[in-house]
């Protein structure tokens, strides 16, 4: 018998598909402090993971984890030189989120564009239409927008740009341009180039030591001054502090941000008092839709893995 810990609640979905899979019995484990976790985790073979962090003072306990079965796609939050030397795989929800993420990009960019929580605020507040023709608002339509990164989140994003009659630009090193051009988009070879141009900056990569403050002020003061950037990937690529100085002195019109260099967000961090930034709070895979399918696809990996059936593109090369 499998014993499978799950780090933090996920869709009945998950859940109950470890209960009607033979082998396999689950514990529901929602005190993630680092005391509980040393404590529970060492009898466990596997463990779904959302947000909790997994670092080498709580994997040094675990001697029969085999296997770590992220609940999304980013890993910043497990030790992966621990988990390379112990020889623990990690495996992500690798096309359960796609969609999800790409919509949420889709509505911050519209959004932002239409000023729409200025509109919304002016008709609760009794103005109606007294101001409404001061507030600024864009189109979508013929913009350009350089898409950063090009795994399954880029490929879903472009064809709902695409399908809005926008011009769509890719920088991706690891992604040929044949691959590009067969989805409708147009690959760029330097960053700078690609910010020079785009109306909309869409980020979707990894937050690693080569991405981390990627874009500062340096990068944000070549940008057009009606560019809106979105971030639903990772905090910390976007230097916050420049970004927020670069809205305040209109280099750039605004931005959507879906994650932040520390979450939960610090309470005085400037961008929550920024009019020009539309936050959500790391929920853009929260559709009912995409929990289900997140919460099966992480609990199936772990299922598959023990019966070698698992797909190849779930599992992280470290």
């Amino acid at each position: 018998m499998k014993k499978i810990a799950v780090i933090e609640k996920i869709h009945n979905d998950g859940l109950e598909l470890l209960k009607k899979s033979q082998g396999y019995e689950y514990e529901l484990i929602t005190d993630v402090s680092e005391e509980n976790l040393i404590k529970k985790l060492p009898k466990f073979d596997a463990c779904t993971l959302r947000v909790s962090k997994l670092n080498e003072n709580i994997l040094k306990h675990c001697s029969n984890l085999k296997v770590i079965s992220r609940h999304g796609v980013g890993y910043d939050n497990v030790d992966l030189d621990y988990i390379k030397k112990k020889n623990i795989s990690l495996l992500i929800t690798a096309t359960a989120n796609a969609v999800a993420v790409a919509e949420h990009v889709m509505y911050m960019m519209m959004s932002i564009s239409k000023s729409i929580n200025l509109y919304d605020n002016e008709v609760r507040s009794g103005n109606f239409k007294k101001n409404a023709s001061s507030i600024e608002t864009l189109e979508l339509y013929n913009k350009e927008i350089l898409i950063l990164g090009f795994g399954r989140i880029g490929k879903s994003l472009i064809k709902r740009c695409l399908g809005l009659d926008m011009n769509v630009k890719i920088f991706d090193p690891f992604v040929s341009e044949d691959v590009i051009k067969k989805h409708g988009g147009l690959k760029v070879e330097s960053l700078d180039d690609g910010l020079k141009t785009c109306d909309y900056l869409s980020l979707h990569i990894p937050l690693t030591e080569k991405t981390i403050n990627m874009l500062d002020y340096s990068k944000l003061k070549v940008m057009k001054k009606t560019a809106i950037i979105i971030n639903t990937s990772r905090g910390g690529i976007i230097n916050e502090i420049d970004l927020n100085k670069a809205i305040n002195e209109k280099i750039i019109f605004g931005a959507g941000l879906d994650v932040f260099e520390k979450e939960p967000v610090d309470i005085n961090n400037p961008l929550l008092k920024n009019k020009k930034v539309l936050l959500s709070p790391h929920s853009a895979t929260f559709t009912n839709e995409c929990k289900s399918r997140m919460s099966l696809e992480t609990t199936k990996n772990i299922i598959d893995f023990f019966e070698n059936k698992l797909d190849k593109s779930m599992i992280v090369k470290i």
